[in-house]
């Protein structure tokens, strides 16, 4: 007698894995992107304590700027 049902893996031709399960891959690659993020911040950071006081300003404003036009672009996509 022939199972006539195919299983989630023959239809998809992988295996099947656990839900709570990661490859040994991924977690090099998480730990990767954190330690480059962590570098790159702490370079933008150096830059930033090098620059003379009036360009700090100008940067600091336009983030200011730049932050409160998202926020009140969250805030009307979500009628807040």
């Amino acid at each position: 007698m022939s199972e006539s049902y195919q299983t989630k893996s023959d239809v998809t031709g992988g295996n099947i894995e656990p839900s709570g399960s990661r490859p040994a891959g991924e977690a090099g690659r998480t730990m990767l992107i954190g330690v480059l993020g962590g570098v790159l911040s702490a370079a933008g950071y150096v830059i930033f304590q090098r620059l003379p006081d009036d360009q700090k300003v100008r940067l600091q404003r336009q983030a200011r700027t730049l932050l409160e036009s998202r926020i009140t672009e969250i805030r009307s996509n979500f009628n807040i």
